[in-house]
């Protein structure tokens, strides 16, 4: 994107949150009072993608609610799919991507909008490596895929990001119009960095907190996902 976007003011943004969402009835709720206690005006686009817990009644309750729209795929089909309905449906200014669990912290979202609304960044990522207030630690195979990962994005696209598996991207909504997702799974991290880099997008990254899951506690990437996330690297930096 070439041409610099004008600056936003806060007093008239309007936020697009995107929560994709597969079976996450222990944190559902808890996720979404938090992101809507969080100041920004907003909205909020839950996508169900295919859930087969308790999640789908917890949506019923949740969508009375002004700020949330809920959108369901009848069966599953990975984050990434999520993401390409979410990313459709957003109607705001800014669109952030908020995972369902409560491993990210809202309150990091002011920070985050902070190169946007000045008018410096097309898109910022939140990074768990440049540590903002806090962050557990705890699987070292984990972190080790992550930095591989990133590593291996950045010697594709050119940048110099710390954190390319991020949740917390955040994007003017121009530049979410421009990106066509054919991701399915968890792969859609790197093509969507590998896009974002050749569309030329000034991209800042933030520190955030950040509180991770282990596998007994539901986290459900697997080194399967590793090995998708490196062909996405390879294929995307050839191929849109």
């Amino acid at each position: 994107m070439s041409a610099a976007l004008t600056p936003l003011r806060i007093e008239d943004l309007l936020l697009t949150v995107v929560i994709p969402v597969y079976n996450e009835q222990d944190t559902l709720r808890e996720i979404v009072e938090v992101v809507l206690a969080e100041p920004t005006r907003k909205e909020l686009v839950l996508v169900d993608d295919g859930s087969t817990d308790g999640t789908p009644a917890i949506l019923e309750d949740l969508e009375k609610l002004p700020e949330v729209r809920v959108i369901r795929h009848e069966k599953n089909s990975g984050k990434g799919a999520a993401l390409k309905t979410g990313f459709r449906e957003a109607r705001g200014h800014v669109v952030i991507i908020q995972d369902a669990d409560m491993e990210y912290d809202p309150g990091d979202y002011v920070a985050l909008l902070r190169p946007i609304l000045e008018g410096k960044a097309d898109v910022v990522y939140g990074s768990r490596f440049l540590v903002r207030h806090y962050a557990r630690v705890h699987m070292y195979s984990h972190y080790l895929g992550n930095r591989m990962l990133t590593f291996l994005s950045n010697v594709m696209t050119g940048l110099n990001l710390t954190d390319m598996e991020t949740c917390y991207k955040v994007f003017r909504k121009e530049v979410v119009d421009k990106i066509n997702l054919k991701s399915r799974r968890f792969d859609v991290e790197p093509e969507i960095t590998a896009k974002i880099a050749k569309l030329k997008c000034r991209i800042y990254e933030v520190p955030i907190s950040y509180s991770g899951r282990d596998f007994e506690e539901g986290k459900k990437i697997t080194w399967r996902d590793g090995f998708s996330a490196i062909r996405a690297i390879l294929k995307y930096r050839f191929v849109d």
